[in-house]
């Protein structure tokens, strides 16, 4: 970015623009963050000490030279539209929204803009349950504007903050992007929300609590996750996750067929080996 960063701007306080702005404060970080969110995230990201200060957008795009968006995708997108006005030339726009094609075509419209997205999060939302740890040793995505590998975005100072704050980079187009994560976020997610709903409907909630064990919570957890934030990230990215649905239900299916079969064994067998390596690929990170 050449200069160094003095200022920066997050829009959207809660849980991880304001693990950023503490992530960046217990690192070291000597320059000013200042907040753009509802007065009551500011004032509690103040006294968290994730920001130093509020601010309006208007303010941000005057002063700051990193202006991280971390809202909901649907505001994300209203965001950079009043940006497209403002942003100075030598003001680095990015974000954290968890689908990118739609958020990277508009942003295509701003002087210069790096898409993101931190692979990290729990299932309480906001201010109170940000974490200055919270994206230690987990992927952070980057994409680069289309056709864009290597450029000067990917050697900015805020490049260097998210490896500073424990992240590992990694480099993927809008669209693999969207791809991938339908596989292993969004599918993980719908899958837990059906699991527990089917729960629901079929047990009493008390039953359902006095006859489990640790399988179920963790089957289960990712459930909590608020709908809000799921609503724009199914909208944006439907035909992905319509893809991956369908081949789901298609191996549901398939076990369903073949439950008093060898081929269920070979089933567990496979999946194992899956869950091994995605546990093997965590402890790397």
């Amino acid at each position: 970015m050449g200069d160094a960063l003095q200022t920066v701007a997050i829009a959207g306080v809660g849980l991880i623009g304001g693990s950023f702005g503490l992530a960046l404060r217990k690192r070291g970080f000597p320059g000013r963050i200042v907040g753009i969110s509802s007065p009551r995230t500011i004032q509690t990201a103040i006294e968290r000490g994730a920001i130093d200060e509020g601010v309006t957008l208007e303010a941000a795009a005057a002063d700051a030279d990193l202006i991280f968006l971390a809202q909901p995708i649907s505001v994300i997108l209203e965001t950079i539209d009043a940006l497209v006005p403002l942003a100075r030339p030598n003001c680095l726009v990015t974000d954290a929204g968890s689908t990118k094609v739609r958020i990277c075509e508009s942003a295509s419209r701003l002087p210069r803009f790096l898409g993101g997205h931190p692979m990290a999060g729990k299932e309480q939302p906001g201010i109170a349950s940000a974490d200055p740890d919270l994206f230690c040793e987990r992927p952070w995505i980057l994409t680069p504007p289309k056709g864009v590998i290597s450029n000067t975005l990917l050697e900015s100072e805020y490049l260097g903050w998210i490896e500073t704050c424990g992240s590992v980079p990694v480099v993927l187009t809008p669209q693999q992007h969207d791809q991938t994560v339908a596989w292993t976020s969004h599918l993980p997610q719908l899958a837990s929300t059906c699991l527990a709903s089917v729960l629901h409907s079929q047990l009493n909630a008390n039953k359902v609590s006095q006859v489990s064990g640790p399988g179920l919570r963790d089957m289960t957890r990712l459930a909590l996750s608020p709908w809000p934030v799921w609503r724009d990230i199914l909208s944006t990215n439907a035909v992905a996750i319509d893809h991956v649905l369908g081949v789901y239900i298609d191996k549901l299916t398939e076990m369903r067929e073949n439950l008093q079969t060898q081929r269920t064994g070979e089933e567990f067998t496979i999946a194992a080996e899956i869950a091994h390596k995605i546990r093997r690929g965590a402890q790397k990170l």
